[in-house]
């Protein structure tokens, strides 16, 4: 979670602290669907919105209680084939693609969900066990349709070169 805080900040979240509450992002009315979010969804440091977390591993049923009680709807699925009833203000992917089937159906699913998509990725590191994909920020861009920021992050136990941005998508 503390990796998080590194995150949300290139994404483009502004901790506001609220109620002795840190870190807490206000969502100022959006809908977010976090393709990949898990067991400790950003969402759950969210007020002023609504969420969706998709992931497809099977959790405790704690973690779906706890999305319940914060309000947060939670889909058990592949990010790479969800498809929402109507589509979002954002869609969150960070540190998700590196453990999925297909990166890129990951992002064409965000296309599909969401106007605006924020985005955190660890680049070049080399595939293993539950990542099975090396992700390169060219396929990135290609795959988003625009330019992402690129650049080494050294803080908060995240270690790495990473790729982000908040982009406009089409359907």
């Amino acid at each position: 979670e503390a990796k998080q805080i590194s995150y949300a900040y290139r994404m483009g979240l502004v901790n506001e602290p609220q109620l002795g509450k840190w870190p807490v992002y206000d969502l100022r009315g959006s809908s977010v669907i976090d393709l990949g979010g898990g067991p400790v969804s950003m969402l759950l440091k969210c007020v002023g919105g609504n969420g969706v977390v998709v992931d497809p591993c099977p959790y405790p049923q704690w973690v779906a209680d706890r999305y319940a009680a914060a309000e947060i709807d939670y889909v058990v699925w592949e990010a790479e084939t969800y498809r929402h009833p109507y589509r979002s203000s954002e869609c969150w992917i960070y540190n998700v693609l590196q453990h999925v089937v297909s990166p890129e159906d990951v992002i064409e699913s965000a296309k599909a969900n969401a106007h605006t998509l924020r985005i955190f990725e660890w680049l070049e590191t080399p595939a293993a066990d539950g990542h099975p994909h090396t992700l390169h920020a060219d396929d990135l861009n290609r795959w988003i349709g625009g330019e992402g920021t690129v650049g080494r992050v050294d803080e908060n136990g995240a270690h790495g070169l990473a790729y982000w941005g908040v982009f406009p998508l089409c359907a």
